[in-house]
């Protein structure tokens, strides 16, 4: 079949990962999974932080008793019965809520515990309980190399990593890649980076682009040609619980995720016909 919503092909998993906080994981998932979608991708964001910014960045309002991806770590529940569709067609949401907070203790004494999200994929692609035929599974990580996100890096095809522009970005970056070479080595020997993408661009602060050049200096082809600038409207879009690309489609953020969709795309496309 032509059309890639419903595509026989299993759908690409993109985890998206960085140790660190406040380098724009989150707002990267909920807006390159919205402007994938909007070009009729079917994607689901499986939201693994325990603050669960990538739930409530969708308007899924959280509140005790409800499923989320601890529920499928734990073998409690399935990713079918977590999901909740976010009101932007073709994009669904596998919430996450505190209770994640635990998990990795919890995980800890499991049988295949740093397979649980990999198996839960599986799972939903194999049996399609719902009948959806996702193009995209992207996976919001908490900001620490935990076993939530080596469970996250477990179950990918490739990484994506938002990298902010400040000092010592590429310091920060090095433990990263060292973690995910140990997961390719002794977990999933498929998993590569898909590419590096620069947040929080100022273009008018001379450090930015010291630290973009730095980049592409050591990571070359790595780095999306894209940016993400910083930008007010991609601030103010969480508080009003939706993606940016509906809050404001027409500013400067709103565009660049757009331009960092047909990137990934692209890539993706490369990857498959290798």
């Amino acid at each position: 079949m032509n059309n890639p919503t419903h595509s026989a092909v299993n759908p690409r998993i993109l985890t998206i990962a960085n140790q660190k906080g406040g380098v724009g994981k989150t707002t990267t998932a909920i807006n390159l999974g919205t402007a994938l979608a909007a070009v009729g991708e079917s994607v689901l964001i499986c939201d693994l932080d325990p603050q669960g910014n990538a739930s409530t960045g969708l308007g899924i309002a959280r509140h005790g008793g409800m499923k989320s991806t601890y529920h499928v770590l734990m073998g409690e529940a399935s990713l079918d019965e977590v999901l909740i569709e976010s009101g932007i067609p073709r994009l669904y949401c596998a919430p996450s809520t505190m209770d994640l907070l635990g998990a990795e203790l919890e995980l800890s004494d499991i049988d295949r515990k740093t397979y649980r999200l990999q198996d839960a994929i599986a799972g939903e692609i194999h049996e399609r309980p719902s009948g959806r035929d996702y193009t995209y599974v992207l996976i919001d990580c908490p900001p620490s190399l935990n076993l939530l996100t080596i469970n996250a890096l477990t179950a990918a095809d490739a990484v994506l990593v938002p990298l902010q522009c400040e000092f010592f970005a590429l310091e920060g970056l090095s433990q990263l890649l060292k973690t995910v070479d140990r997961v390719k080595a002794n977990l999933n020997p498929r998993l590569v980076i898909q590419g590096v993408v620069l947040t929080m661009f100022d273009k008018r602060n001379s450090l930015s682009e010291q630290v973009a050049q730095d980049v592409r200096s050591v990571l070359g082809e790595k780095v999306y040609k894209t940016v993400i600038p910083r930008n007010v409207r991609i601030s103010e879009a969480p508080s009003y619980g939706q993606p940016v690309l509906l809050y404001d489609n027409d500013c400067a953020g709103s565009q660049a995720y757009i331009r960092l969709a047909s990137e990934v795309i692209r890539r993706e496309r490369h990857l498959r016909a290798a």
